[in-house]
């Protein structure tokens, strides 16, 4: 990447198709984020999962998204983006639907399993186009990863808005949030069908057949998988880690909505600063390995805690120390991995590259999220799981290739 050379005070003007394919990542998260803050509360209280089966669940419905998003992202190159949006969008209303309704494990399981694997048809074929136009971008005198970072704005914009939704409808039930999560979808698919193009200029379509062989032998684009999937796996503990530890310091999870509000507004305020300043002094490398490091020290913080065995307000310090440090973390992390992934894709193939590197992290997500609600359930010292998740992402700066 060129980032470094791009005059950061005079924006070049987006394309209508990126504003369209940002706001499409807005509306996903609105949706998305309305539902899953809740699940694990839902699936260890209502439906009576045992720890470790919560986080089986919950790292099936990451692997089945982030798993399968090279299914995605090779049917986008192959069939086009259009298609493959819309039919995520018909699966995800299914899924919300079924969640609704589900109260035995098998059921939950499907549930999960096709809320996931709708993500994986539309987010690689959505992702790939973005970075494709990124790339367009820069070549007419913008920078690629400020494009990459106002996707990842708009997405916690969503994200922000999402938790406060369904916390509100929580109050009904969580049913009723997920029928409000399927509601957003089906004003999704019908603005999609009647905006997203039938046919993108400039992008080719290419057989399926051939891609992956390639791809398993390119070392330096799996170096960078394997590093965002240690990422990808810290991310995760929003969801499974965060929850255990508020429920501890506050004896129930009314915070939890807040503190990933806290998470979604410094990345809508602060994503194109971090950027701004990460663009004019880091390499693509050194951005990812702060990133890194500062998603370790947000573990630190919570296992230097723990000891203390602090409740109340000043028990949800430590978990808001963690969230501020995992954010900025991720602000430097995934806009630059995205950007990163054309300058290693083979050429016509970027939406395999985009789903394999989500796929990748899924299946760290996937192993690393049973491992985890083992930690978390097996009766170790309070500090040691937050210890060893700290240890994670930390070691995966070795990982990084190196241009």
């Amino acid at each position: 990447m060129t980032s470094t050379s791009v005059d950061l005070r005079k924006p070049v003007p987006l394309s209508p198709l990126l504003r369209l394919l940002i706001l499409t990542q807005l509306a996903f998260n609105i949706g998305f984020f309305a539902v899953l803050p809740f699940l694990s509360e839902h699936l260890g209280q209502a439906v009576g999962m045992a720890g470790w089966l919560v986080g089986f669940v919950l790292g099936l419905r990451t692997f089945s998204q982030q798993g399968l998003f090279v299914v995605g992202g090779a049917l986008a190159d192959r069939y086009g983006i259009r298609p493959v949006v819309l039919a995520g969008c018909v699966l995800r209303i299914a899924g919300f639907g079924w969640l609704g309704y589900a109260e035995r494990t098998g059921a939950v399981v499907g549930a999960v399993l096709l809320i996931g694997f709708a993500a994986a048809l539309f987010s690689p074929a959505v992702e790939s186009e973005v970075a494709r136009q990124a790339v367009i971008h820069e070549e007419a005198g913008g920078q690629r990863t400020r494009v990459l970072a106002l996707f990842t704005v708009a997405g916690q914009a969503g994200a922000f808005v999402g938790p406060l939704l369904g916390a509100v409808l929580l109050s009904v039930d969580f049913r009723t949030v997920c029928l409000a999560g399927a509601g957003v979808f089906v004003l999704v698919l019908a603005g999609h069908a009647w905006m997203l193009p039938q046919h993108i200029p400039g992008r080719q379509r290419v057989r399926l057949k051939g891609g992956l062989g390639v791809l398993v032998r390119n070392r330096r684009f799996l170096a960078l998988c394997w590093a965002y999937g240690a990422y990808l796996l810290a991310y995760n503990q929003l969801y499974l880690a965060l929850p255990d530890e508020v429920e501890r310091a506050t004896g129930s999870q009314s915070a939890l909505a807040w503190l990933f509000a806290l998470s979604s507004l410094l990345v809508v305020t602060a994503q194109l600063p971090v950027t701004r300043w990460a663009g004019s002094r880091l390499s693509s490398r050194r951005s990812m390995a702060a990133g890194l490091l500062l998603i370790g020290a947000g573990f630190s913080v919570v296992a230097v805690s723990r000891p203390a065995d602090w409740t109340g307000t000043a028990g949800l310090l430590p978990s808001a120390g963690f969230v501020v440090l995992l954010t900025f973390g991720q602000m430097l992390v995934a806009p630059v991995a995205r950007a990163w992934v054309p300058d290693l894709a083979e050429k016509g193939r970027l939406g395999l590259y985009t789903g394999a590197l989500s796929s990748v992290s899924g299946l760290i997500v996937l192993l690393g999220s049973s491992l985890t609600g083992s930690l978390l359930d097996g009766g170790l010292p309070a500090a040691v799981p937050w210890l060893v998740l700290a240890a994670v992402p930390v070691a995966a700066i070795g990982l990084l290739p190196r241009r």
